[in-house]
């Protein structure tokens, strides 16, 4: 059957701190990608967004995605470096796995946002925006960071 492939990268002119605070919150999600929602319907086993935790995002109309709602588990997480997550419910894909990865750079911070998942005529059709949204939700996640990073002026 074989496995689709999706992947983004970026660097952020933020500190991988400001990076991580972003990306291992789901709340934060509507604030800087294709999400008009977020919530938790479970917390972590060690912290609210750490492994074990369940939460959902409801996709908003940017992107060309539809409006459904996707529940995701955390199965990793090791702090400030890497967070692993599947799909549990929402999107029509099966044994969908997602590492997002950063790493110190020179410039700030490098993110990395890969997943993969089976093969399947639906999973086909899920590649097709992801194609497409993964590098936004990327560049959406770095600005974010980088206006976190800038201070005001004043």
């Amino acid at each position: 059957m074989g496995t689709l492939h999706v992947e983004a990268e970026r660097t952020a002119q933020a500190p991988p701190a400001i990076v991580w605070a972003l990306v291992s919150d789901a709340m934060t999600y509507p604030r800087w990608g294709p999400w008009s929602e977020a919530g938790y319907r479970r917390p972590g086993e060690t912290s609210p967004g750490g492994p074990g935790a369940v939460y959902w995002l409801r996709s908003s109309r940017r992107y060309g995605l539809r409006r459904p709602v996707s529940v995701e588990k955390i199965l990793d997480a090791e702090e400030g470096r890497r967070l692993v997550y599947t799909v549990i419910d929402g999107i029509p894909v099966r044994n969908y796995r997602a590492e997002i990865t950063l790493a110190p750079a020179a410039e700030g911070t490098r993110i990395r946002w890969a997943a993969s998942w089976d093969r399947t005529l639906a999973g086909r059709l899920v590649h097709r925006s992801l194609r497409v949204a993964y590098p936004r939700i990327v560049a959406g996640l770095a600005r974010a960071a980088e206006e976190q990073a800038t201070p005001a002026p004043g």
